[in-house]
């Protein structure tokens, strides 16, 4: 079996998670660095293994207070834990292009299995002659699962911040060999 390896490429592929405000409205935010790739089978990903790594450092919300607080002890505790990991251990092709993707997730020393839903966008090749591929990557966590317990509440008594943080990544890769 020939095997193809993979690496993302940062500048055609972004990283973001929504979380509700309020519970009325929705803030969204994204990681600017991270890096990752994937090792395949030379035809096709089924059971590709998958890895990802992302700079809590390079957080934005387009508000630098917001994101400097996110730095901190009260949520990511970014001076302790700099990145969040992915590691597959399970890629699997549910329909057509839609594919089912498990593994584990590392986030503020806290690991703890996560499955993603995977849309397959294609194949082609640049003006370089380089084959890149394309998906799409959601799912859903509870960040208190992952040690971000920062329970301020409004004068109502409701949560300032959303339980469930929605996880959205648009993965350009590149072929390496």
């Amino acid at each position: 079996m020939s095997v193809t390896k993979w690496i993302v490429d940062p500048v055609h592929s972004d990283v973001q998670f929504k979380i509700k405000h309020l519970v009325i409205s929705t803030i969204t935010g994204s990681f600017n660095n991270f890096e990752g790739g994937a090792t395949s089978d030379l035809n096709n990903f089924e059971n590709a293994e998958i890895h990802f790594s992302l700079d809590v450092n390079s957080i934005d919300t387009n508000v630098d207070k917001r994101d400097e607080h996110l730095k901190s002890a009260d949520f990511f505790d970014a001076e302790q834990y700099p990145h969040i990991t992915f590691q597959s251990n399970y890629f699997h092709k549910v329909k057509g292009d839609a594919y089912k993707l498990s593994g584990l997730l590392t986030l503020k020393g806290i690991t703890k299995p996560i499955e993603l839903d995977a849309e397959y966008n294609g194949s082609e090749r640049d003006a370089e002659g380089n084959i890149r591929v394309g998906f799409d990557v959601e799912g859903r966590l509870s960040r208190q699962e992952f040690g971000l317990n920062y329970m301020q509440l409004t004068d109502a008594g409701g949560l300032v911040i959303g339980e469930d943080v929605k996880l959205i990544a648009s993965i350009q890769l590149i072929k390496q060999s």
